[in-house]
């Protein structure tokens, strides 16, 4: 399996030999700290963080379930996203597989790594085409992304057309799960010993409220993980934030209480937004949003900034015409949007 994830590598990481910080070569306690040409005077953030956050992946091992060693961390999990594809894709010569309408930075960060992507559009029920996605494939196929469950449209791909995907293809496929924490759907993470070209990125800033931490979570093989460590920068996850990220981690009844409500209070909104005359359809949502299919939706759009409310305007994507996605918020800003959907729209 390692040989096999070796050949999805790029040519020029094959045998390079990692950057190592200061803090890689030596981990134990200490008293006096002379080896990373840091400023001595204590202030709380004089030091540099542990480069590799084990404490913090022992406290998400224990939350996820996952081995210490199949976890990464990254800052955001955009930067999760940006290294897998710094990692594996050849600029100008390898493609990646994208499934439209979803999470916009799969182009973008193809775009920016200057790497070839193709549009193998889900169904128009959002449901995933595998055959679609297999015909597009070829030799210089690294990448397949499957945002599940998926935004902008709240639903989860399903799981044995996933596995099929994976069986058929050499192609490394990342699963996003951004909002698997708000789904009662079962995460791919049980299934990454079964699969070992399998990648799942998941966050902290949706259900767990840490989004201004700025820190994404990768899952894979342990041949990934080292892949991964080896191209990061070498400080990419903050002090503070590793700390923060601990403390809420290990006290997880507060982030259990406000999913409990955020999903109550999706159903709630669902069963407000039917009542409307101008909405004709609510697509059924996994994730802390839903699609709303609503005549007017830019009008609405705008007349919902006029009074201070701003949801996200997704009309001009595929298959999502006039459409909005709407975040659950609290209780109040929840009743608020519906009153003024209700005068806006009579």
């Amino acid at each position: 399996m390692k040989k096999d994830i070796h050949k999805l590598l790029r040519n020029n990481l094959k045998n390079r030999n990692p950057y190592t910080s200061a803090r890689d070569e030596f981990t134990d306690a200490a008293e006096i700290w002379l080896d990373a040409n840091e400023n001595p005077f204590e202030n709380g953030t004089n030091r540099y963080p542990d480069p590799r956050q084990h404490k913090l992946k022992e406290v998400v091992s224990r939350v996820k379930l996952v081995p210490k060693e199949n976890v990464f961390v990254g800052n955001g999990s955009d930067e999760v996203l940006d290294l897998i594809f710094r990692a594996f894709c050849e600029p100008r010569l390898d493609n990646v597989i994208i499934t439209k309408p979803t999470y916009g930075m799969y182009q973008v960060l193809a775009e920016v790594n200057d790497v070839d992507f193709r549009e193998a559009n889900l169904n128009e029920d959002y449901s995933l085409n595998v055959q679609n996605i297999l015909d597009l494939t070829d030799k210089h196929t690294k990448l397949i992304f499957l945002c599940s469950p998926n935004n902008p449209t709240g639903n989860t791909l399903e799981a044995k057309a996933i596995e099929k995907l994976l069986k058929a293809t050499t192609s490394l496929v990342v699963i996003d799960e951004a909002y698997i924490d708000f789904s009662e759907k079962e995460s791919f993470l049980t299934k990454l010993n079964q699969y070992p070209r399998l990648t799942v990125v998941q966050t902290l800033s949706k259900a767990w409220g840490m989004a201004g931490l700025r820190l994404g979570l990768g899952f894979a093989s342990r041949e990934i993980v080292s892949i991964l460590d080896g191209i990061k920068p070498p400080y990419n996850v903050n002090s503070n934030s590793q700390l923060q990220a601990i403390k809420r981690l290990t006290n997880p009844n507060e982030t259990r209480k406000q999913l409990k409500l955020i999903v109550k209070e999706k159903e709630k909104m669902r069963q407000a937004l039917e009542q409307l005359p101008r909405v004709k359809k609510i697509f059924p949502s996994d994730a802390n949003f839903l699609l709303v299919q609503i005549d007017g939706a830019s009008e609405i759009y705008k007349a919902l900034l006029k009074n201070g409310i701003v949801v996200r305007n997704r009309s001009g994507i595929l298959f999502c015409d006039e459409c909005l996605r709407i975040t659950i918020g609290t209780p109040a800003e929840n009743k608020r949007l519906i009153d003024t959907l209700q005068k806006i729209t009579r």
